[in-house]
């Protein structure tokens, strides 16, 4: 059975910023949950410290590494949480996000969160996924 997505949208502004409000997904086979992604090397270790542009590339690597392993790509990205401990500055460096986004046709469902601190002081932004296929 084919996925089926449907895009929930009852206002444009968020379109026009790169996300959906809601989507609809029936006729899914495969639901994948993703572990929060982060500036880590493949040996388990922080990258990139102060450096929220090269933390938030590295980190979409990341989280592009784990769809791939699973067959999947951006695109089949449904939910993507961001979580950050500067708001300000991931904002100042958000076009890394989108235009990754953009290129696949991805505008997953957004929530953007201030946190104190992510698990290893020097991580800057976390990113959180599902996808479906």
């Amino acid at each position: 059975m084919a996925v089926e997505r449907t895009t929930v949208n009852p206002w444009t502004w968020s379109v026009e910023m790169g996300y959906n409000q809601g989507e609809i997904v029936s006729g899914h086979t495969r639901t994948l949950y993703c572990a929060g992604q982060t500036a880590m090397s493949g040996d388990g270790k922080p990258q990139h410290e102060g450096d929220m542009a090269a933390q938030l590339a590295l980190s979409l690597d990341n989280l592009e590494a784990v769809l791939s392993e699973a067959g999947m790509s951006f695109a089949n990205l449904v939910r993507l949480n961001v979580y950050a401990t500067d708001v300000d500055l991931l904002f100042r460096h958000y076009g890394v996000l989108a235009s990754r986004l953009g290129a696949a046709g991805a505008a997953p469902t957004t929530t953007m969160l201030g946190v104190t601190r992510l698990a290893i002081p020097t991580l800057m932004v976390e990113l959180e996924g599902t996808a479906v296929a």
